[in-house]
């Protein structure tokens, strides 16, 4: 595999939403989904939140029929987030979790593998390393949160694997092929028990672990899912005549320049009316370098009419691993789950392996997968996860 690992400017946090109370944090998280209006409106009340460069280096807003979860800039967590929170009675305000040590997020560009393998390949290292990660495939990238106090141990594993350094320690590529031996963490805070010395042992071990915490895999009936983009604004902007940043500059006409200028605001106002409406399922993705990724109940579509690009007559079905019995500091969950699949459905060989992704949040996990694949990888998880 061909992969291309850089570490995301900034820090995040993920945060933990109950559905019952996801109404009383819809305004903060359209303020930080349109945060370029939303700073300044901090701004006027004497909160400083990130700069212009980095809100949206990245973002991460999922409801799903277990919880919403975000992963925000710290800035915003600390900002929009917090104060909501201490708002609340002290008995409503536990269910909220924020959480306490920060994450760096890492962009993946990979080529030559199919994304089944890809997830497996890109998170074992770091889960023989015993680094725990929550792994998010969007339409373009996929992206893993590491523990920033597990930044050296990240880096050693990613060097342990062959990758080399090539943008002033922000910016890895990797060999042709990896290997699964373990690698020694060397984080500051090593962890509890050993980690796993093999692909296997880990996928054992990751079995163990969910079985006790009686996770058990399930569908949603009548759920299915479509992955697409929002359209390249270049296409929908000519950008020849503006200059750099020219978002905070005035225009001929001595009105200075919105942030709707460089968007397309028909996805927007579709997303705003999606999330007021509390959606069963959506999964929203912006990057730096990425036009918006949206993992979305099929259902949705029609909101969005011409806005969206992608394969808008595909049938995901989500496999829900409900984790909340599990520490954020469980580590291997993604790497053991997703290479159980890619083994024992024979993924490679019979190439449905293209077909696989998987959304971590705060407290649960999904395999995606087509609609007749779904089935089948339930019938191979279930049994693994049965109590004897």
């Amino acid at each position: 595999m061909n992969a291309q690992i850089s570490f995301l400017e900034g820090t995040f946090n993920l945060i933990h939403i109950p559905l019952d109370l996801y109404p009383t944090f819809l305004q903060p998280i359209l303020q930080v989904l349109l945060p370029q209006g939303a700073g300044e409106a901090c701004l006027a009340n004497g909160v400083e939140g990130p700069d212009v460069e980095t809100r949206h280096a990245f973002l991460n807003i999922s409801i799903t029929p277990i919880e919403c979860s975000v992963v925000c800039h710290s800035d915003w967590a600390k900002t929009v987030f917090e104060p909501v929170v201490n708002r609340l009675p002290r008995d409503v305000a536990k269910q909220i979790t924020v959480s306490k040590e920060p994450y760096l997020v890492l962009s993946v560009i990979s080529a030559g593998m199919d994304a089944g393998n890809r997830v497996m390949e890109l998170t074992s290292p770091l889960a023989l390393a015993g680094i725990p990660i929550l792994f998010i495939t969007t339409y373009y990238s996929d992206f893993i949160l590491v523990p920033r106090k597990k930044k050296d141990t990240v880096v050693q594993a990613l060097l342990a694997r062959g990758f080399e350094c090539i943008e002033d320690e922000s910016s890895y590529v990797s060999p042709a092929v990896m290997s699964h031996g373990r690698v020694k963490s060397q984080g500051s805070e090593p962890p509890s028990t050993p980690p796993p010395s093999s692909a296997s042992e880990l996928q054992k071990r990751t079995f163990e672990l969910l079985k006790k915490r009686n996770v058990v895999p399930y569908i949603c009936d009548g759920l299915s899912l479509v992955q697409c983009s929002g359209r390249d604004v270049s296409e929908l902007i000519d950008f020849s005549s503006r200059r750099p940043h020219s978002s905070w500059q005035a225009n001929g006409n001595g009105h200075r320049m919105s942030w709707l200028d460089n968007m397309d605001t028909k996805l927007y106002t579709s997303l705003i009316a999606v999330l007021a409406s509390q959606p069963r399922f959506l999964s929203i993705t912006l990057a730096q370098e990425d036009a918006p990724s949206l993992l979305l109940d099929k259902t949705l579509l029609n909101v969005f009419g011409d806005s969206l690009v992608g394969d808008t007559e595909g049938d995901l079905v989500p496999i829900f691993l409900d984790l909340v019995n599990l520490p954020l500091e469980a580590t291997g969950i993604v790497s053991g789950v997703a290479g159980k699949l890619v083994e024992e459905m024979h993924m490679t060989e019979t190439g449905v392996g293209s077909e696989l992704s998987y959304l971590s949040t705060a407290r649960a996990g999904a395999v995606i997968l087509s609609n007749q694949q779904a089935m089948k990888a339930l019938e191979v998880l279930k049994p693994l996860l049965e109590k004897e």
